[in-house]
């Protein structure tokens, strides 16, 4: 059996619909991620967990740099949070894939390389390239003024 998701709800970098067909199984473990990732958030805003003892899990951080009463700061943050977004979406799929999976997963150049099947030599390439053309990409949309737009789901 087959489920038609749009990829929109589960990952931040995609700016439109994109539906596409998995197995039953795939479905449920996406829903069951995006439920733990927002009870997380909840957990975070709730309990204010910045005066914990444990700093291993990285809640005490991210707690801190969400908490702020200042508007301006909080759009500062989810405009620049968007343009990340659109220029990591701006890549290819490789490149997007091993930039997402250094910098946002925490995984080396030997892991990426390993479940690549490549050098490490090809990945560090890959990932420096895509990085100049994010830059790139950021600094033309800075000089056209992009603003935030509505429906960024970032």
């Amino acid at each position: 059996m087959a489920t038609k998701i749009n990829l929109r709800n589960f990952y931040p970098w995609y700016t439109k619909d994109e539906f596409v067909e998995v197995s039953d199984e795939v479905a449920a473990e996406l829903l069951a991620d995006k439920r733990y990732e927002q009870a997380y958030e909840r957990q975070m805003y709730r309990y204010k967990a910045h005066y914990s003892l444990d700093v291993d899990n990285g809640i005490e951080a991210a707690v801190i740099v969400h908490s702020t009463d200042n508007p301006d700061a909080v759009l500062a943050m989810k405009t620049r949070h968007c343009r990340l977004c659109r220029a990591l979406n701006s890549l290819s799929e490789t490149q997007g894939r091993r930039i997402e999976a250094h910098y946002l997963l925490g995984m080396s150049i030997t892991e990426i390389a390993a479940a690549d099947g490549t050098g490490e030599r090809n990945i560090r390439k890959s990932i420096s390239r895509g990085l100049a053309s994010m830059k790139i990409f950021l600094e033309n949309s800075g000089q056209q003024g992009t603003e935030i737009q509505e429906n960024c789901q970032c």
